[in-house]
């Protein structure tokens, strides 16, 4: 899955962000291989995104029928939330100018038939805020999802880590929120500046490190992105030649899945 994410980018070394409904997975992937012993998982996913608004709504909003609470928060979460530079800023934003920032939903009793309003304002932000501050929502867990990215990449032999975070891929419905790849961009490369910083220190300025490149590639396509690289994959002329057949897969069993000379081919 995160091979096809990373053909259907034109490449086959990156880091792939794969963020659905119930996790999120962090996976380099150098010249076709995927590094399985650096994938690194975060549990916040788009379905934390929805309870942690839920609760956010329960506390403020008491004309929702309880029955659709949920279906309220995920419906308020796909159309009106996205993802901020700085969550205090933001605040004041709202507190400051409450009318251009605060949206209204209008829902439907599914019973009673009769509409329903409610205001959405800090949530719009707050939800995709759990990715880069979990403790939000999850006292248990604190890694930004940054933070996991980069030690994720750290944990790569050291000669593909700088193409790894030269090419951060976005996979999944959850990476869809405005902004979301702009905000971990800025915020890996300065996990990344940080460390280069504190190697220079230690070294008393004698050692410069060389600037690491940090990319997040966003596109529209990301919310498909394994099935737009599958079916990038199968439409050249090598697959067919490379493929495995259903004889040899009778033969060898699911073991021959791990490895596909079609990579090789097309890097």
């Amino acid at each position: 899955m995160d091979i096809t994410t990373q053909v259907g980018e034109r490449t086959l070394t990156g880091t792939v962000i794969d963020s659905g409904d119930g996790v999120t997975h962090v996976i380099p992937v150098a010249e076709g291989y995927v590094i399985g012993s650096c994938i690194k998982h975060i549990p916040i996913a788009g379905r934390d995104i929805t309870f942690f608004i839920q609760q956010l709504l329960k506390e403020r909003e008491i004309g929702i029928p309880p029955e659709q609470s949920m279906e309220t928060a995920k419906a308020i979460k796909e159309r009106f939330c996205y993802t901020c530079p700085d969550i205090v800023k933001e605040f004041t934003k709202y507190d400051t100018d409450p009318a251009k920032w605060i949206k209204s939903y209008e829902g439907q009793n599914h019973i009673t038939k009769k509409k329903f309003d409610i205001d959405v304002g800090y949530e719009r932000f707050l939800g995709p805020e759990i990715f880069f501050h979990p403790e939000f929502s999850n006292p248990d867990f604190s890694t930004s999802i940054s933070e996991t990215v980069d030690s994720a990449i750290q944990n790569c032999p050291i000669d593909v880590r700088r193409g790894l975070y030269k090419n951060v891929v976005l996979s999944g419905g959850s990476t869809m929120f405005r902004d979301f790849g702009r905000r971990l961009q800025r915020d890996l490369k300065r996990v990344v500046d940080q460390r280069l910083k504190a190697s220079e220190e230690i070294s008393g300025g004698r050692i410069k490190p060389k600037p690491i490149d940090c990319a997040v590639i966003t596109h529209s396509m990301q919310r498909y992105a394994v099935w737009f690289g599958g079916s990038m994959l199968a439409s050249t002329p090598e697959f067919y030649q490379v493929c495995h057949t259903k004889a040899q897969y009778d033969e060898y069993g699911p073991s021959i899945a791990r490895h596909n000379p079609v990579f090789g081919t097309m890097s």
